[in-house]
């Protein structure tokens, strides 16, 4: 996948027709380009910033079919979700791995109340399901999870769902639909829609890094840039009302200490209604989430003073380990793009079904949804598309269709694992040089020849998408991965052949980047 073998296709045929253009590269439209790719249509994504930079990398980084959903009643949500959960792990298990959780009980009424619930998630799992929820005692609660506040401490029930790494995900997909024929741009911008009799048929847009404009034709356009979906709609219709009432979430990532072993803890219930998760991820913990209805969106939200002290208060209660302000690796935000219902409030309330809505001239929105159903939301908008563009019904395929990385056993690849059936011909690229095989940091598994392989196969263009997006580092430690930085900044200047002034700005862009990570 390389960014100007894709600029060729639309530089050489500029009056060529694409039977779809999906504007956002983040989960939906990945998806999108994936599903509609492999039924054979001529597909091209184009992405603003970074694949998944948005709201798509800032997840709570689970494949759930959603508990709180089943707490509200909406049994379609969770028996959609959980199926998509296990067509994802069979699609993609390097990826994509199974998570034991426990809501640990401290009155007496929990056990059974959490237990039948979950045994009710079981059963809709079916054939689907990751493994089956039971009770737990007391010392059973505290042998898997040593670090837990033991104070009143009855027992807990402990169930299963998925986990996954969904920057990682979301470049493996973009490659799925790039192997499928599809086009894909990073840091290609929407900035107009093209319209021939009043209805969509194309867009205009600008490189961001050379400033070339193009003029591209297309026989639906699919507007599947999230939170930022209404500024797409309004490009159409100027008195289009908004689709999208945003939330921002917060999470905060600490030292495994706080949590050792692999079963992450649940509370279904906190003071303002949410869901809180403690999870084991890469070798850290994640906790999260809050849930703040927010009225202006940007690319990088910033997690507010009350929601961090939110997450502390809430994991001091549920560990011994009391985390405090300066444990934090880093905090991160992100922006649910919830579709509006009617005059709900409150955010924690919206439901995350999807929603496809097709304007007077034709411009189609995917809106709403969650990660764990991305490929279905995928399939409807393309069906609908299809219609649109008049193209002839083609079934679709990614139900069986496998993700680009796919391997059953990557951890036979260490710390490469993320990289699955690609890891043999990355090893091959570190072995080939011992410059590639010097650590970029002593605390972090991070290797030079990663960085060269993001530039010449993952179309990684700035620091912040190799640190942030390519490799976790800035979520798992906003400070460490400051001091990587040069050395990755040295390294792509060498690949992508450009200057000292240019290796200089991305480390002071990075650095100050990396400032709304840390926690003060």
């Amino acid at each position: 996948m390389k960014r100007n073998e894709m600029l060729n296709t639309i530089r050489r045929r500029p009056e060529f027709v694409w039977d779809m253009i999906v504007i956002g590269g983040g989960a939906t439209g990945v998806g999108v380009a994936v599903d509609a790719a492999s039924r054979g249509y001529r597909i091209l994504l184009l992405e603003q910033h970074d694949f998944g930079a948005g709201t798509s990398s800032r997840s709570t980084k689970l494949v759930h079919g959603g508990v709180r959903y089943l707490q509200q009643g909406n049994i379609s949500l969770v028996l959609e979700s959980l199926k998509e959960r296990g067509l994802m792990l069979h699609n993609a298990p390097h990826l994509v791995h199974d998570q034991p959780f426990i809501v640990p009980n401290y009155t007496w009424w929990e056990a059974p109340f959490y237990g039948i619930g979950l045994r009710l998630y079981d059963l809709l799992a079916g054939k689907y399901g990751f493994g089956r929820s039971k009770n737990l005692s007391k010392e059973a609660v505290i042998e898997r999870i040593p670090t837990v506040a033991t104070d009143g401490l009855i027992g807990g029930v402990i169930y299963h769902d998925g986990q996954f790494d969904d920057s990682r995900m979301v470049i493996n997909l973009a490659e799925t639909a790039a192997g499928q024929g599809g086009g894909l741009i990073n840091y290609l911008q929407v900035t107009g829609l093209r319209k021939t009799n009043d209805f969509v048929s194309g867009v205009e847009a600008r490189d961001l890094e050379s400033g070339a404009t193009y003029s591209l034709n297309s026989k639906a356009v699919i507007n599947a840039t999230g939170a930022f979906c209404d500024r797409i709609r309004r490009m159409d219709d100027g008195r289009a009302q908004s689709m999208i009432k945003p939330s921002q979430g917060v999470h905060i990532v600490l030292d495994k200490s706080f949590l050792p072993g692999e079963t992450a803890i649940m509370v279904p219930h906190t003071d303002d209604g949410r869901v809180l998760f403690a999870i084991p991820w890469h070798e850290c913990v994640v906790i999260g989430t809050t849930d703040t209805p927010i009225d202006e969106i940007s690319l990088e939200p910033i997690p507010l003073e009350k929601e961090l002290d939110f997450l502390f208060k809430h994991a001091a209660r549920y560990l011994t380990k009391n985390p405090a302000r300066h444990d934090a690796l880093s905090a991160f935000a992100g922006i649910r793009p919830l579709v509006r219902a009617g005059s709900a409030e409150n955010t924690a309330s919206l439901s995350r079904d999807h929603t496809i809505h097709i304007s007077r001239s034709g411009l189609i929105t995917i809106a709403g949804g969650k990660w764990t159903t991305y490929r279905k939301m995928a399939e409807d908008c393309v069906d609908q598309a299809a219609l649109v563009a008049g193209l002839d019904e083609i079934p679709c395929v990614t139900k069986e269709l496998n993700v680009h990385g796919y391997h059953r056993h990557a951890d036979e690849f260490g710390d490469l694992a993320i990289y699955g059936s690609d890891a043999p011909a990355l090893q091959n690229l570190i072995d080939s040089d011992l410059r590639y095989q010097e650590r970029l940091h002593p605390d972090r598994p991070v290797l030079a020849g990663e960085v060269v392989w993001a530039v010449r196969n993952e179309m990684a263009r700035t620091v912040e998408d190799f640190l942030a997006r390519r490799t976790r580092c800035l979520l798992l430690g906003a400070k460490i991965s400051v001091q990587m930085a040069p050395k990755v900044a040295e390294l792509m200047k060498e690949e992508l052949g450009m200057d000292d002034s240019w290796r200089q700005r991305q480390i002071t862009a990075y650095t100050k980047l990396a400032q709304n990570y840390m926690v003060s």
